[in-house]
């Protein structure tokens, strides 16, 4: 075998070096942060493990206690996102105070709502659709989209909470990638005995909540070898500062691998 000479192997090093670039060229991070993310990954199998489901069924309770609650039935397409959902009670978010079943779905990044099967069209509706699809499914596949590009991370230290010493880390996102004007932003504290993320604090920019001041405290089962968080319980601070329970969600009768085809999510 013939080595290659010394413009062959430079060649092969920068085209190497390029490639490496381009892996992270879109995400900036730290070593500490890298080392609890790894962590993660070699826990849950990371993204390739939860596509590799194809596809996820699920029964969503968005319970806001006192103010009622939105019940639906989720599917997810993992490869292209596309997304729709059968609501059958919605006091919440999706069309409050109007009676029958609502459904969306959002396809190839086109928004659909109907309510009965008429078509509602109005900008607001069709907005609001699509940013349930796009965080209705995030909430579901967050502990596996922590590489995605334009993520950016910031080791913060440790915290004790509730007995235990958390690694925090901050996530934000690169508007020039994410290609939106408001991104949200997280505070993550992963447990170091299961390096799971069951504590973390957000933002919701829509809603106008632009620093991560909401807290949401997570529960995982596994279900077909996937962890899902199937119990989030969101706290927000009242003027004072002090947190309290302000909603539950969950994640119920997960069903991965259904043969779903984004043909059956068009509504019209």
């Amino acid at each position: 075998m013939t080595l290659p000479n010394f413009k062959t192997k430079s060649l092969i090093a920068f085209v190497l070096i390029a490639f490496i670039g381009l892996q992270y060229m879109n995400a900036q991070t730290d070593v500490k942060s890298k080392e609890l993310i790894n962590a993660l990954v070699l826990v849950n199998g990371g993204y390739e493990k939860l596509a590799s489901k194809k596809d996820v069924s699920f029964s969503y309770k968005y319970d806001n206690f006192d103010k009622g609650y939105d019940l639906s039935t989720e599917k997810h397409i993992f490869d292209g996102e596309h997304s729709m959902a059968i609501y059958t009670h919605h006091d919440i978010n999706v069309l409050p105070k109007q009676e029958g079943d609502a459904v969306q779905s959002l396809v190839d990044g086109k928004a659909q709502l109907t309510l009965d099967g008429k078509a509602i069209k109005d900008a607001k509706n069709i907005g609001a659709t699509v940013f349930l699809r796009k965080v209705n499914s995030y909430w579901f596949t967050m502990n596996y989209k922590l590489q995605d590009p334009g993520t950016n991370y910031e080791y913060l230290g440790i915290e004790t909470a509730d007995g235990i010493v958390y690694d925090k880390v901050s996530l934000t996102y690169d508007g020039a990638v994410t290609n939106k004007e408001q991104n949200d932003a997280y505070i993550l504290y992963f447990n170091p005995e299961t390096h799971l993320i069951d504590l973390f604090y957000f933002s919701l920019p829509a809603w106008g909540i632009n620093k991560p001041v909401l807290k949401m405290m997570v529960n995982y089962a596994v279900i077909d070898e996937i962890y899902v968080p199937v119990s989030r319980k969101v706290y927000a601070p009242n003027e004072k500062g002090e947190y309290n329970l302000a909603g539950e969600f969950t994640f119920s009768d997960v069903k991965f691998n259904n043969g779903l085809k984004k043909e059956d999510f068009v509504l019209q």
